[in-house]
């Protein structure tokens, strides 16, 4: 079993605010000043406020089973459905991970709300999100390093919630990791604190391969990070 731990400065995630625009969904000559000034401020405080952090861990022992679309990682049985099961079936192996931003972003996040101020709330948000991807981004890119020096290629990853995945099997996959793994805990209804965090699996093997676009696999039409990729592409 190989496990990797990693910890982020923000600076290392490159976010910048035509990115945080691009998600918000604002137009290329609309008027977006006041926006940008406080995407801007966030983003600045977000590199004093992250604590942002990346782990893996790699199974060898798993077993896929076409007629479930179900795969057996350590003897737990997780029921991917169709379209995860579609993409990693071919994995020899498969690393499971969990990343974070860190508490305080979402803490900001939530209390601005409560205080009505619901633009900065809600780019606290989108920014908090887009830190996590983009991490979750560098930590991928990491297993595929590592990966490739094997000889072998790793697919996209893949989170309970999305492509037809109960979430509740979040609490399958904690099974997989020792307990506050990467400082993230899990409450009863199977969502993950601190809010900004992922979790999930990737795929390792000679035949697997990674899709440049995932949205086209996914199922979730509502996604607004669905709606920034389409209106960019």
């Amino acid at each position: 079993m190989v496990n990797k731990t990693f910890q982020y400065d923000f600076n290392d995630l490159k976010l910048s605010v035509s990115q945080i625009e691009n998600v918000i969904g604002y137009k290329e000559g609309e008027d977006r000043e006041i926006v940008t000034d406080l995407i801007e401020e966030i983003l600045k405080e977000s590199q004093e406020i992250s604590n942002i952090k990346a782990q893996y861990t790699i199974f060898n022992d798993v077993q896929f089973d076409s007629e479930t679309k179900s795969v057996e990682i350590s003897k737990i049985r997780f029921n991917i459905k169709k379209i995860v099961f579609g993409q990693i079936k071919k994995s020899e192996s498969v690393a499971i991970f969990l990343c974070t931003a860190g508490e305080e972003i979402g803490i900001r996040s939530r209390k601005a709300m409560q205080e009505r101020d619901f633009l900065r709330g809600y780019i606290y948000d989108v920014v908090g999100s887009e830190i996590v991807e983009a991490a979750a981004d560098l930590m991928q890119k990491e297993l595929e390093k590592a990966a490739i020096s094997t000889g072998k290629k790793i697919t996209n990853r893949y989170s309970p919630g999305y492509c037809g995945w109960d979430v509740a099997e979040q609490h399958k996959l904690f099974q997989l990791v020792p307990y506050n793994y990467c400082g993230i805990r899990l409450t009863p209804s199977a969502l993950m604190d601190p809010e900004k965090s992922v979790s999930g699996i990737i795929g390792i093997g000679e035949k697997v391969k990674s899709n440049p676009y995932s949205c086209s696999i996914c199922d979730l039409k509502d996604c607004i990070y669905r709606k920034a990729r389409e209106k960019k592409s």
